[in-house]
Parts: structure tokens; sequence; C-alpha cells
């Protein structure tokens, strides 16, 4: 399967938020990092604090941030600092976030790594929070903030309170800098629920019935009742509905109406269309309906296509559609669209990172007649490889279109959810083939580097001869991806045509046709880069599982066509 792009989120505050030029300087280093793209920039004069968003690949977005808090500490002198907000630090807290492909554990790892590498480059002290906590109680911020910045000459000289990574007694670099605190923490979802109301109090009791915290319980009277207490005096709390969230509400005059104001603080435990059913059962019990939602901010890809999906399979509609149909779904169930439109571009990570240009130079990106004129010029990328590759993909729509509409045959609807995992290995399958499209000429140009490479000295003949036998390798291994993804295919359109809707049994033939020719021609080039490997033994293996998998797709292609051929002569 593709592996997917792994994404992380940096939210770095920095304790300057009235100076243009000072906080321009530390975005402008965001900025020139490869790889990683400046999502938003939130300076606050009375906090004189900016909160800075960017995203990218793990490794580029550690490499910003550690530019970051470099350039942070060269421009921003704690010893003038004064703001309403907690601080410690030129940068005060420097979070990583997972939005895909990567986990909060394997964030918290990258998040101690760069706190020691902050405090051994740059002598800046750091404590490690949250997720990266290497002490329980430094899960908690505040508990690495305490006494602010004015702490620090004591604490730095306490041992028990000292940084994680940095220790040592106060002293000019510390008073300049500060200390910092790198953590790693789920992202977080700030969301709005639209009320047909413009009372602030039948939204607070919604977002009271929601909220994990809950609201305080009472005796006698639910409202107005004296609220009950521990022997601390403490008040008694009976716990809302959605765990990790935290709600309160509110009226906002320029919309002329209230809203149930929610950050989902783990969108595991809720996810977003959760949140919203529980929303509007609330709203339902108090007589009020929820009109819409509005996301304040970003939000990762999963979280409206997992809703997208709910949505369909309480419809009983197949889920193996395009992303860009669920997002439809989640769009339209949610009413996301209610105050304003929503622009996946602007308000979904993932697809901002593709607007800001991650997507160009993909063939995958070409119109149909684009990738055909492409692979039709003199030069040798694209070629046999990424062809095979698409054809598969090509196959694995028709396999899938079949099973979409053997879920909505009529007469079949109790199938659906039958047909509808059909689909979503059909989706799978065609994601990972036009992965491969792309995969195939970055092979090829592997190799043209690889050769490119100098060969003055034996040294470099020795480095030039490893890289093309690697490259070379590359090269024969994604072909047998392709070959054996789209092997894969056949099996999809074969119970298409056993068990499909009868009318597009044809539909399910060609499928299989399109998806053995790519079997036969991802084969053909396994083994035409394998015949270059100086590894026999390696070469041999790639090339018998190459004719292995051309001749069982062969077999079962044709048991595929007998199939067809039988439907169509019954009906």
């Amino acid at each position: 399967m593709a592996k997917t792009r792994q994404i992380v989120e940096c939210v770095p505050n920095f304790s300057e938020g009235r100076d243009k030029a000072v906080i321009k300087q530390i975005t402008d280093v965001i900025e020139a990092s490869e790889g990683v793209t400046l999502l938003d920039v939130d300076p606050g004069e009375a906090t004189n604090r900016t909160v800075v968003t960017f995203v990218g690949e793990p490794d580029n977005v550690v490499e910003a941030a550690f530019q970051a808090v470099k350039k942070a500490g060269e421009v921003i002198d704690m010893r003038r600092h004064h703001g309403a907000h907690p601080r410690m630090g030129a940068t005060d807290v420097c979070p990583l976030v997972p939005v895909s492909g990567i986990t909060l554990e394997e964030c918290a790892v990258l998040a101690r790594k760069l706190a020691e590498r902050i405090a051994t480059e740059l002598a800046i002290p750091c404590y490690c929070y949250e997720a990266a906590a290497l002490k329980t109680e430094r899960r908690n911020l505040a508990v690495c903030r305490k006494g602010e910045y004015e702490a620090l000459p004591e604490r730095m000289c306490d041992a028990a309170e000292q940084p994680d990574f940095g220790a040592r007694p106060f002293d000019e670099g510390v008073a300049r800098t500060g200390c910092t605190a790198v953590g790693a923490r789920d992202f977080l979802i700030a969301v709005n629920f639209n009320l047909n109301t413009t009372s602030t109090r039948r939204a607070n009791a919604i977002a009271f019935d929601v909220r994990e915290k809950g609201r305080p319980e009472r005796i006698g009277n639910p409202i107005t009742g004296e609220i009950k207490r521990d022997e601390n005096g403490k008040p008694i709390m009976r716990p809302g509905t959605l765990k990790g969230t935290k709600a309160i509400g509110w009226y906002i005059k320029e919309y002329g109406i209230a809203q149930v104001s929610m950050n989902i603080t783990d969108m595991n435990a809720t996810p977003l269309h959760v949140a919203f059913d529980e929303v509007c059962s609330a709203a339902q019990a108090r007589g009020l309906r929820v009109t819409g939602t509005e996301i304040v901010g970003l939000v990762p890809e999963r979280a409206v296509i997992d809703a997208g999906k709910y949505f369909l399979r309480k419809q009983h509609r197949s889920t193996g559609i395009p992303k860009e149909d669920i997002l439809n779904i989640a769009i339209k169930s949610m009413g996301l669209d209610d105050l304003r439109p929503f622009v996946p571009e602007e308000k979904v990570i993932e697809y901002m990172l593709d607007a800001g240009g991650n997507a160009q130079g993909k063939l995958t990106a070409l119109t149909v007649k684009g990738f055909a004129d492409e692979t039709l010029r003199e030069s040798p990328a694209p070629g046999g490889g990424s062809v095979a590759a698409y054809m598969g993909a090509l196959g694995a729509a028709l396999g899938t279109m079949v099973a979409n509409l053997s879920a909505h045959k009529p007469g079949w609807d109790d199938r659906w959810e039958e047909f509808s995992r059909y689909a979503d290995r059909g989706v799978e399958l065609e994601e990972e083939l036009l992965h491969l499209v792309d995969e195939d000429t970055k092979a090829f140009n592997c190799i043209m580097a690889a050769f490119a490479m100098p060969k003055n000295t034996e040294e470099d003949k020795r480095l030039r001869s490893e890289a093309i036998q690697s490259a070379t390798l590359f090269a024969a291994q994604v072909p047998r991806e392709t070959m054996r993804t789209a092997f894969d295919v056949l099996e999809i359109c074969k119970m298409m045509a056993v068990f499909g809707n009868p009318n597009s049994v044809s539909d399910a033939g060609v499928g299989a046709l399109a998806a053995y020719a790519a079997v036969l021609g991802a084969g053909l080039n396994v083994k035409i880069n394998a015949s270059s490997l100086k590894d026999k033994v390696q070469a041999k293996a790639l090339i018998d599982e190459a004719n292995y998998c051309m001749v069982e797709a062969e077999r079962a292609a044709r048991e595929i066509m007998e199939i067809v051929e039988k439907v169509i002569h019954n009906s």
C-alpha cells in the first residue's frame, strides 16, 4: 500500500506581539525553510505574544522549528518582555501536532530530540511537556512554566525544578532567551455549532450537557438549586457526554445567532461527526435545532472524510467513492457552508499543502490528454511502468464502479454493506496504483541521476556504481508493487462479475482486462530492470516472481472473461 504522507503541524508561541519587524524576522526563517508551509501568524498586542502555525513533513518541520527558535533567541530579549500571557522564554512553547500519517507517540519522540538539540546547539534550556514529558507531572504545561520567567533564577538551581535539557545555573544566556517548553499534543479542532436561537443561556445549557467537564450538581432545582460541594468545598460536577471536549455557549452579533463553541482536544475519543450529532440531540431535547457548523481555523482531512463516511453509512450508501464526493457529503450533512462557503483548499490542511504546489509536477495531476501527450513525447519517462500502473488504476476504478452500482441497485438494499466493502477495497487499490504512476517515473529519474554522478576517481566510481545498483533495484521494486497491486484488482473484478449487478458485467470484464494488462506490463519492467542487477540471486528472485504473477494473471483473466461471457449469454 502507498504510505500515507506524514504531515506534522507546529504551533510555536513567541514572546513578541507588538514589534512587527521582529515577528517578521522569525516568520521569514520559517518561510525560507524547505518543505514547510506557513499557515498563520497571529500576533497579540495585549499578550505581547505571537502564535505561528506551519506544517510539513516531520524532518522539515523539526528543522524549521529549530531555526525559528534560534532566530527568536537572537531577536527577543526576555529581560525587557512584559505581557498579559504567561511566558518563560523567547520561544515560550513549541508543540508538534500529528496531522496525518504519524502518531502522537512519534511526534513525542521528535519533540524530545528537538528539545535536546535546542539545548545543546543553542544553549536554550528546554522542558518537555504533554505527550513528550519525561516526568509525569510535566505533562501539564503550567507545571513546566511555574512562576514564569521571573522564577527561572531559583528554579534553574533546584535539581527538582531544572529543565529536562540544558540544565545549568541562571546566567546571561538564560536571562536573555529564557527557557522553552517543547511538546507534542493532539490536534485541536475548534468548531462552533450554529443554533436557531439568540439565547446565550440556552446555548450554554447545551454546551454543559455535552462537554466533558459537564455542569455542577445542584440540590433540588437543576437550574437554580444550591450547588453540591465535596468535603473541600469544590463543586461536584456531573460529566457531559463527550470525552475530550470543552464547550461554552455565546451569542454572535455578526450572525445574529447563538452558538455552542467547542474545542475538541481528542478527536480520536470524539470525532467531529460524533460531536455534531450529540449537539444536535442535546439541542433537540431543549426545543432547538443545529442549523450548521463553523470550523474555526484548519482541520485535518481525516476529520471531514470520516464524517462523510459516517453519514453515508447512516444512509446505507457505499463509502467506496472519490474523496471529493465524501467531502461534499460531510459539508452538506453538518452544514459546514451555513455561514460562508466551505473551501477545502483553505480549511483542510492537506489540501492547503497541495494548493501550495506539492501536487505540481505529478503525472496524476495531468488531464487524461495531458498524460497521453506527456507519454508520447520523445523523453523516455513516463514510460511503460507508469502506463501499466495507470491501466491498473483504471481497472480498479471499473471494478469499484460496479460495486457501487450494485450497492444502489433496486431490490438489493440489504446488500449495500457487502458491496461497500468491495468498493472501499477498490478505492484503496486505485489510490495505490495512482501513487505508483509517479513512483515509476521517480525510479527512472533516480537511475539517470546515478549515471550522472562523477567518475573521476576510484572512490567516485565505487559510489557511482553503488548508486546505480541501488537505483536499479528501486526501479525493479516499483513495478513489482504495481504487478502485485494490479493482480489484487483482478479479485475485485471477479467478485463483481460473479455477484455484482449483471447489467454492468461488461464493465467488470473491461476492468479485469485492464488489470491483466497492468500485471503483464509491470512484469516486463520488473524483468528488464532486474536483469541489470549485479546480485544475480536477487535478480532471479524478482524475475521468477514476475513470471509467476504474469502466468497467474493470465489464468485469472481467462476465468473472469468466461464468467462475463456466461452472464452476457444468459441475460
